[in-house]
């Protein structure tokens, strides 16, 4: 007995360790999106300045942090698209924003990551940027029809700038004085405080809905998708978290004018050159000012996010709810003489990826290169639910055992190239035939391109082989943008052709 008494007691405490218990009631799940977050947060380390402390309180209270996950796309609509369906840009053809996944034959069969769960017994509910918006026949198509329940706080909502203070090279204002040689209509950046205060933000809107969500009784197991659009441009939030960060002491990342001079196309010329953004910048001396905006917005958008997990942990779920946290793709921050997103670096590539499973009671960190499109099947085994075939991998077995072994690199492909993300190398094969490989050990920044050196010949063909073969196209089906186009009626015409019973 006394043998018994004993076994059973470090059984419970292994479970206890390692979050695993079997649930009384069934799995709920939040997903938090978070849009163009790069790994500027605190438990990632990516800007040593940044001030994330409702994240940071998240890890350090239990949670798995992959340090090398990175996106399927390095854009919003592509990436979204890959992680909510199951499949990569390459088998659906969806490479830009302007490309609807609903029209393609894989999307078309299969049922979304929300559809699935919403078969297999789940109420699903979102709010927010979940899926990337597209004009389509009959209105809007918000990614609405994915779920059982959908929300719109950022409908109707303003809060744009005080002009005084604003910062836009297309209106060509900076700090609020205007003049023309500030002006550049090909550069997208622009920031400044709000006028409206926390709680009229759209992310402070969506943050409070779904508090009010985790007060409700659900007569199923929920999965509720939280989308915030912040630290996405415009960088408008309020003053306060401008005011987290002084300019004298900011630090802004290192950059090399002669960067992008190794990286070369087959007949010998330049593939990149500095993007109107970074010149733009740098004309006007702002890179801690941008900097500045970035964290800002980071800092705000931790608060949204602390304000859902507060009201979590004080919910009648907290014990049997999984949260997964992650961002559609990374961003740059002048590296590699760019701002924005969209290319196949490590600064586009790589995003934050967090997940608490109940149980967990300690801050861990998972080096093995996970990708976005790794979620939807991990999600349907940690829900027991049936198994689907799709293009991701299951990584349940890395919460308990972080240091598993995993045989996947993480693969982005863009509509220019892939990216092939190893936890020492990174390969970037480009369509116009020019190669990269970096050494992330020693190079981080990823200012040293080996592709050319034959000592490295063998990394290079071993990477190689996840670059995929064939890219398919997608149909060119486009509508034209209604008025507001943020305002406008979501198509009710796409839930009704899409029957959950006949999907797979």
């Amino acid at each position: 007995m006394k043998r018994y008494i004993l076994f059973s007691l470090i059984l419970l405490w292994q479970i206890n360790i390692h979050g695993q218990a079997k649930q009384d009631k069934p799995l709920n799940i939040i997903m938090i999106a978070i849009d163009d977050i790069n790994d500027w947060i605190a438990p990632l380390g990516g800007h040593p300045q940044a001030l994330t402390p409702h994240m940071d309180k998240f890890c350090d209270e239990g949670a798995m942090v992959f340090k090398n996950a990175v996106c399927a796309a390095p854009i919003c609509g592509p990436s979204r698209s890959a992680l909510l369906s199951g499949y990569m840009p390459n088998r659906t053809g969806v490479y830009g924003n302007a490309t609807n996944m609903i029209y393609t034959d894989l999307v078309k069969e299969n049922a979304t990551l929300p559809e699935y769960f919403s078969q297999h017994g789940y109420h699903t509910l979102a709010n927010g940027k979940i899926f990337h918006k597209h004009a389509s026949e009959h209105g809007v198509d918000f990614g609405h029809w994915a779920f059982d329940e959908f929300e719109r706080s950022r409908r109707y909502v303003k809060d744009g700038p005080q002009t005084s203070k604003v910062t836009s090279a297309k209106q060509g204002s900076i700090k609020g004085e205007k003049r023309d040689e500030f002006k550049n209509k090909n550069c997208k950046l622009s920031w400044g405080p709000t006028k409206a205060n926390f709680e009229k933000t759209v992310d402070g809107r969506v943050a409070n809905w779904a508090i009010d969500q985790m007060g409700r009784e659900y007569d199923k197991p929920f999965f509720m998708s939280v989308g915030f659009i912040k630290p996405h441009l415009p960088w408008f939030v309020p003053q306060p978290f401008f005011d987290m960060y002084g300019l004298d002491s900011l630090q802004v990342p290192l950059v090399l004018e002669d960067d992008l001079k190794d990286i070369l196309n087959p007949d010998g010329s330049q593939l990149h050159h500095a993007t109107s953004e970074y010149k733009w910048i740098k004309e006007h001396g702002l890179e801690k000012e941008a900097t500045r905006a970035y964290l800002a917005n980071i800092s705000f958008v931790d608060r949204c996010f602390g304000m859902v997990i507060e009201a979590l942990e004080n919910s009648p779920y907290a014990d049997n709810t999984m949260v997964i946290v992650w961002g559609d793709h990374g961003w740059h921050l002048g590296e590699k003489q760019r701002y924005l997103k969209n290319t196949l670096w490590s600064e586009a590539a790589k995003t934050p990826l967090l997940v608490r499973m109940p149980g967990m009671d300690k801050f861990q960190y998972c080096s093995r290169t996970i990708s976005l499109i790794d979620i939807y099947p991990t999600l349907v085994s940690l829900c027991n639910l049936p198994a689907k075939e799709l293009d991701g991998h299951d990584f349940s077995g890395l919460l308990t055992k972080p240091k598993s072994k995993w045989s996947y690199p993480g693969v982005t492909v863009s509509a220019t190239g892939t990216s092939v993300m190893g936890e020492r190398y990174h390969y970037i094969s480009n369509l116009s035939g020019a190669e990269e490989l970096y050494d992330l050990q020693n190079d981080t920044m990823e200012f040293t391109n080996l592709a050319n050196k034959p000592e490295y010949k063998k990394e290079i063909k071993e990477m190689k082989k996840w670059v995929p073969k064939e890219r398919a196209v997608a149909p060119r089906i486009h509508f034209k943008k209604p008025p507001n186009y943020v305002d406008a009626d979501a198509d009710p015409s796409i839930k009704k052709q899409r029957d959950l019973k006949q999907l797979k």
